[in-house]
């Protein structure tokens, strides 16, 4: 629970003074310290979304080589996670390239200046923290136990189309899957929804994961922020945040 009465600016302020000060010159030999801190701004803005290299070296003026190595920096010292794609040979229409995350969804709104919970409830990045949230809050939960979860997490996008209906409208989009997690043969999709009510058609895209033979579809999941965990259909939980 956080503590009210903490300056969470003044905390991640000296939090971040101190990584780079001390951690980065360790790992690294970055000579300008700013623009690594740039380098995390620029990464934090980008947390839940596909990693694009080249598009954040355009962004801080540095060449695509030096964001890979200062990716590896924030990696190795778990500021952020690379949640790797779902790619069976089965799967031919997906993309290979994986995710970001920050590990510290306060850090990310610390570094992208949403500073308030109005801000981060109802502003431009609400889904992209809330979904940061729960991929780190998930992978906790395999930490707490001494688990290795790299092995056993992923997510999938293909370039596989299908449609779906939105404000009474019908448009294509690509499927993803949020998030899967593999156990014993079985594969476990789980969907991520900033929202209090949620449909089964949101889980449209996990029949996608019937085509891998050697695997098992299990239970899946939409995480989102319902009151109470619910049965959608056969094989789909609706499960509230605080429930992981």
């Amino acid at each position: 629970m956080q503590n009210p009465e903490l300056d969470w600016s003044a905390f991640f302020s000296s939090y971040v003074k101190t990584y780079l000060e001390r951690d980065v010159r360790k790992l690294s030999a970055v000579q300008d310290l700013d623009d690594f801190r740039r380098f995390m701004v620029a990464v934090a803005a980008r947390t839940g979304q596909m990693l694009n290299y080249a598009n954040i070296a355009d962004e801080i003026s540095k060449d695509a080589m030096t964001v890979k190595k200062w990716m590896s920096i924030l990696e190795a010292s778990g500021i952020v996670y690379l949640l790797e794609p779902y790619t069976p040979s089965v799967l031919k229409k997906a993309i290979k390239t994986p995710k970001v995350y920050f590990r510290d969804t306060g850090l990310a709104a610390y570094l992208t200046r949403w500073l308030t919970p109005e801000a981060l409830a109802y502003g431009a990045m609400s889904g992209a923290m809330f979904e940061t949230f729960v991929i780190s809050e998930i992978l906790k939960s395999y930490s707490n136990r001494g688990i290795d979860y790299r092995y056993c997490v992923s997510y999938y996008r293909g370039r596989d189309k299908k449609k779906v209906r939105k404000d009474g409208q019908e448009y294509e989009t690509e499927s993803e899957i949020d998030l899967i997690i593999e156990e014993n043969g079985t594969l476990y999709p789980i969907e991520i929804k900033q929202s209090p009510a949620v449909t089964a058609d949101e889980a449209s895209a996990f029949t996608v994961l019937d085509k891998v033979e050697e695997k098992r579809r299990g239970m899946g999941a939409i995480i989102c922020t319902c009151p109470q965990p619910n049965l959608l259909r056969d094989n789909l939980l609706q499960l509230p945040v605080w429930f992981i």
